[in-house]
């Protein structure tokens, strides 16, 4: 599921970030990003990988009176294309070049079919209709920690273990711009957290156990001789 590109003013910087020097300059930086045709500017079709600074800018909330703009909602829907163009389950808006504060999270139950029946159990997943929240607050709920493999499409071929917290609850506003809030448990708290994270310029590689850090693919690797590509595009 492809939604149309978006058409995005040219600007020096390579990502689209709103910590900009005068509050006033917010709305007429805004309003040039929608004018002119777009090359591969963002918000992109694929995800910004490590390195990429805008993985490491505290993200800028949305201001309330563009969030329910047409291009905050062109933005929304660019990344829950790409989330599920890349068949993820989480995705904030910085990973799609976007310094803003919005995370989407789906967890299809179609995943499971996909993982063995202990996995599901141990790690406690479950499904999760697509949630998106705009400005986002997280709240602890459940202060026992779970440790288990994370990765990121951002990280592209590597994984950690990393602990996250059991329970979460996640307050902000939805994509119609109402004010909601979801208690999450399990699995899916996890992912909260780390999508959370992103909007705050943190990778799951600043809070794993580095001694569990390794390449997915390794054993690919020495089977094929060394001829494998990881591929940043879908």
């Amino acid at each position: 599921m492809l939604l149309k590109q978006l058409t995005l003013h040219s600007q020096p910087a390579r990502y689209l970030s709103t910590s900009l020097a005068r509050p006033q300059s917010f709305r007429k930086w805004y309003q040039q990003l929608w004018t002119t045709k777009r090359t591969n500017l963002p918000p992109y079709g694929h995800f910004t990988q490590i390195g990429d600074p805008v993985l490491r800018d505290k993200a800028a909330e949305v201001p309330a009176d563009y969030v329910d703009s047409k291009e905050i909602r062109a933005i929304v829907d660019q990344m829950v294309s790409v989330l599920r163009k890349y068949n993820c389950v989480g995705i904030a808006a910085p990973q799609i070049g976007v310094s803003l504060r919005i995370i989407a999270m789906e967890f299809n139950p179609s995943i499971k079919k996909e993982l063995p029946d202990i996995t599901w159990k141990t790690r406690q997943m479950s499904e999760l209709p697509l949630t998106v929240f705009i400005n986002p607050q997280l709240a602890v709920t459940d202060y026992i920690k779970h440790k288990h493999a994370e990765g990121c499409m951002s990280v592209r071929g590597f994984s950690g273990e990393v602990e996250r917290y059991a329970g979460v609850k996640l307050s902000g506003l939805n994509r119609e711009g109402v004010a909601t809030e979801l208690e999450l448990s399990g699995w899916n708290a996890r992912i909260a957290q780390h999508e959370m994270d992103h909007l705050d310029g943190k990778l799951y590689i600043d809070h794993m156990d580095r001694s569990t850090f390794m390449c997915t693919c390794w054993e690919t690797v020495n089977t094929k001789s060394g001829r494998v590509e990881i591929p940043f595009y879908k």
